[in-house]
């Protein structure tokens, strides 16, 4: 299957939404989305176990996180190249393959530093999944579909971050962290082999034309435009800001006045279904409205639930994780889609680079909002992350408005690589 992929393609128009073809494309992708980011996050719901069994801060324990993201983020760009040259397919099972076995072997590592290690090369290992995943789709999928799927595609890294989560939590609580997060890479692995076996062959790009560092730069430049840089600014402050509450929301449960268990902390993850809901939505939503207003939407909504949090009462605390999950996930299924779908001639690149900030957002912000947190506590954290949804949505009005006067919100997606 995965060798087909080098023999040259027929022109492809694309897969039309609920053709067979289009539906096995997705449901290959969801599996993506799980394995990738249930093993990427396991460590989120076990923070606090980790630090006091370690004795460490909340925000070194938060590298666990940080750790496997920046590796992620400095793997994007170069494995988006070598997808390049040696498939979309390919790429993504080998990423796989290689960070599953090394998630299973990590926590074991005798001390924290060499776990670090561990998790950093997991991380470079997973940055062929969003390197070409998108473009992938963008690439297989017809133009007019191409924003509900990924909005799918982003529903399965949410079942994925929340499966990872609540598998890790009970077992971890019972027999240590370690095996909670050993429990995850067997999941992941599982997934990694369905992919192998169900993914379709590429139809709509053929390895190995873009062969010269030349070629490669002169992508890269297109895809540095103002305007795609506004996209990937949305990645790095809202993806950062998200990851910095769930990182530390655990710490505010499981202290007072609260005083919740570990494993009842972790429920709260069960936010993410918002998030599979909401990306989804957002993906027919923009498709109908257009991205801009569906984009800044979801960014109010994030908002609004990340200043729920600092109520001091539970139902409505988890109300907040509800509506940051819904609107985070909308958000980042308009803007992932948007930068993969964009500059047609650099579409791995564009992808590329949206990842690259996305996960140096999400390392340094997830690492960072823990220091308000030793500080000042929860108000202070909460605080920095409405910074961060502020800034974000700033940029898009300045920067992704749509150009044309009167228009009600930004071109529909059908209409062309600019909307």
């Amino acid at each position: 299957m995965i060798s087909q992929e080098s023999v040259p393609q027929p022109p492809h128009s694309g897969y039309a939404r609920r053709s067979p073809e289009y539906r096995r494309l997705l449901a290959v992708l969801f599996a993506v989305g799980v394995a990738m980011f249930a093993q990427l996050y396991s460590p989120q719901a076990l923070l606090p176990d980790i630090a006091r069994d370690l004795g460490i801060s909340p925000a070194r324990a938060a590298l666990m996180i940080s750790m496997s993201t920046i590796g992620l983020a400095v793997a994007v760009l170069p494995l988006s190249v070598l997808a390049d040259r040696v498939g979309r397919v390919r790429m993504i099972w080998v990423s796989l393959a290689g960070a599953t076995l090394v998630g299973a072997l990590s926590p074991f590592a005798p001390f924290f530093g060499l776990v670090l290690a561990g998790r950093v090369l997991e991380g470079l290992l997973l940055g062929g999944v969003p390197a070409v995943a998108l473009a992938y789709l963008n690439e297989e999928v017809h133009r007019t579909d191409a924003a509900r799927a990924a909005g799918v595609y982003v529903a399965g890294t949410t079942i994925g971050g929340l499966s990872g989560r609540l598998i890790a939590a009970p077992l971890g609580e019972l027999w240590g962290w370690r095996v909670g997060v050993l429990s995850v890479a067997l999941v992941c692995g599982v997934a990694t082999v369905l992919f192998a076996l169900m993914a379709p062959r590429s139809r709509g790009f053929t390895p190995g034309r873009q062969g010269s560092v030349r070629a490669v730069l002169v992508k890269l430049r297109r895809a540095m435009t103002p305007r795609l840089g506004a996209m990937y600014a949305q990645g790095a402050l809202l993806m950062g800001g998200f990851v910095a509450v769930y990182n530390f929301i655990g710490f505010r449960l499981t202290a007072p006045p609260f005083n919740l268990s570990p494993t009842v902390a972790a429920f709260v993850f069960l936010g993410y279904l918002a998030g599979t809901v909401t990306s989804t939505l957002a993906g027919g939503i923009a498709a109908r409205r257009g991205r801009f207003p569906t984009l800044l939407a979801s960014t109010g909504v994030m908002a609004a639930g990340v200043a729920l949090t600092l109520v001091h009462a539970l139902p409505l605390v988890i109300a907040g994780i509800i509506l940051t999950s819904g609107g985070f996930f909308a958000a980042h299924a308009v803007a992932s889609g948007w930068a993969g779908f964009e500059p047609a001639e650099a579409r791995t690149q564009a992808t590329g680079l949206y990842n690259v900030f996305y996960y140096v957002g999400s390392s340094f912000f997830g690492w960072a909002v823990g220091l308000p947190l030793h500080a000042v506590g929860w108000t202070g954290a909460a605080g920095l992350v409405l910074a961060l949804c502020a800034a974000a949505a700033l940029t898009g009005i300045v920067l992704l408005r749509p150009r044309t006067a009167g228009a009600r919100g930004s071109p529909k997606v059908s209409s062309g690589p600019r909307s």
